[in-house]
């Protein structure tokens, strides 16, 4: 079978040169349904595979409204459905009320990430400026996957299976006014998800917890200082870690209205440890060297200390472009350079908060530069061996391959995709019937500039470097996109993840 499903006519200039709206990030227009009877497999699916691969993506429909940015984009979902040695894909827009209005406009009516001052309605995001679009990150809890994006959106309901849009969450939406940001955390045991949001009114945090039946059934306010610019937070089976970060907007600016995020190099980093079900004063804040921190790998309690793995990015800064005359060339220039980790490296690190003195340690892991650190569903917040990283291609916001690290023995593997292949967040997907951490499947998209054709990757998650055991042909070629989700059999219809899969 394959069948384009639907086609979202793109208003965008046949001559617009953005470099993330052409070539590998090329939006799509067409939704397709494909299964494996249609498209071409390179190897064997493994029959163990049962499960759904979800990949989230700023897939921009219309012409922008001031500079565009690559997280500005409509959200898409590209999701791979996996069982007994078959397959099936398909790719829908996230039907965000923004996504919709524009629609019927034809055109943009919220601006981006660069120009919130140009906005002329009320918007969404910590900033209040911006369209919903649902574009960040991508998860599963009680049976629907929740899109969002960074900043905060409306919880956004989609069906694991089929993609389609089922509006904001009607459990609970109503009752988080400010949104929910990525990045949330399920807890596989219990069926709990965590996750925060910061707007940039007092108290510019708020902290909830969803039940395994996708009840609300914690949501307290955080105090910060001031605005904030979090990104993740880490949970373990006890206690959630919250961010208080020393790059935000320059206090004295926000008030005139202007947004300058600045590192503050003089204000140590704070992580807030707060019990699950735990309130504002209840909050043990640990300070450690400043920094920014994008993504976690996974968080775990060892004795009297709080583990937190991730990483750091040491010196945020906006690096030197050269060009600086005010053309669009020279604003391309400027975003391509500030998205390189090559210019602001971020590295594998752990801290170490111990409950009992009240002291941080910390630890850099490696000094090679990686990011979007994952482990499997099933150990997240519990002690946990191995971490799967990106590998950034230096110039450029790309992903070139994977490194796999042990955090026990210190021992690394990686896998590179080749000279022009791109990749994704990977997701780990433990087999049927696994028995060890690693005992099951790393899976990412990838697109190949070269051949001019996507495709998914199957690698055994215990030996990456030994490539993949399977490629599956996509029906078109996919833009690039980063955040994904990976959906257990037992858990497409709710949290029913079997207790002989955990640790």
């Amino acid at each position: 079978m394959l069948e384009i499903v639907n086609h979202v006519p793109s208003t965008i200039s046949a001559d617009n040169d953005h470099p993330f709206l052409n070539g590998p990030f090329t939006p799509n227009q067409d939704e397709y349904t494909a299964d494996t009877g249609a498209m071409q497999v390179i190897g064997e699916i493994p029959r163990d595979l049962h499960g759904i691969y979800v990949r989230n993506t700023h897939n921009q429909v219309h012409e922008s409204i001031g500079i565009y940015h690559p997280f500005d984009g409509d959200g898409m979902l590209h999701a791979i459905h996996f069982e007994d040695g078959r397959a099936t894909y398909r790719n829908r827009y996230v039907q965000t009320t923004g996504f919709l209005a524009e629609k019927a406009a034809g055109r943009s009516l919220w601006p981006g990430m660069l120009s919130p001052q140009l906005y002329s309605r009320r918007g969404w995001g910590s900033m209040g400026a911006m369209k919903d679009n649902a574009g960040t990150d991508v998860i599963c809890h009680a049976g629907k996957l929740l899109a969002s994006m960074s900043q905060g959106s409306e919880p956004w309901r989609l069906d694991p299976l089929s993609l389609e849009t089922l509006g904001p969450d009607v459990n609970w939406a109503r009752e988080v006014p400010d949104g929910v940001a990525s990045h949330y955390k399920v807890d596989a045991e219990t069926g709990e998800m965590m996750f925060f949001n910061y707007p940039e009114r007092w108290p510019h945090m708020h902290y909830g917890v969803i039940d395994r039946h996708n009840r609300l059934v914690h949501y307290v306010p955080i105090e910060l200082p001031g605005p904030r610019w979090p990104h993740d937070l880490g949970i373990t089976r006890n206690y959630t870690i919250l961010h208080d970060l020393p790059f935000f907007f320059d206090p004295e600016a926000l008030k005139r209205g202007e947004r300058k995020l600045a590192f503050h190099r003089d204000i140590p980093a704070r992580f807030g440890i707060v019990p699950r079900h735990g309130d504002n004063a209840q909050v043990r804040w640990f300070e450690g060297t400043p920094c920014h921190i994008l993504h976690l790998a996974n968080c775990y309690e060892d004795g009297d200390e709080v583990v937190m793995d991730g990483c750091i990015m040491p010196d945020p800064h906006k690096p030197s472009v050269g060009q600086n005359d005010g053309s669009k060339q020279a604003a391309y220039h400027k975003i391509r350079a500030h998205l390189d980790k090559h210019n602001n490296p971020t590295l594998m690190y752990r801290w170490r908060f111990n409950l009992k003195t009240g002291r941080t340690r910390e630890e850099q892991i490696d000094d090679e530069i990686t990011e979007f650190p994952i482990c499997s569903n099933d150990y997240v917040g519990r002690p946990y061996r191995y971490s799967y990283n990106v590998l950034y291609e230096k110039g450029e916001w790309l992903f070139r391959g994977l490194k796999r690290y042990d955090m026990l023995t210190g021992a690394t593997q990686r896998y590179e995709y080749g000279k022009g292949r791109y990749g994704s967040e990977p997701q780990m997907a433990r087999r049927i019937g696994a028995k060890e951490e690693d005992d099951g499947y790393l899976m990412t998209f990838v697109t190949d500039m070269t051949a001019n054709r996507s495709e998914c990757l199957i690698l055994d998650a215990s030996d990456i470097a030994a490539g993949p055991i399977a490629q599956i042909i996509l029906p078109h070629r996919i833009s690039m996109g980063t955040h994904a989700c990976w959906v257990e059999p037992d858990r497409i219809a709710g949290e029913n993840r079997g207790a002989a899969y955990l640790p």
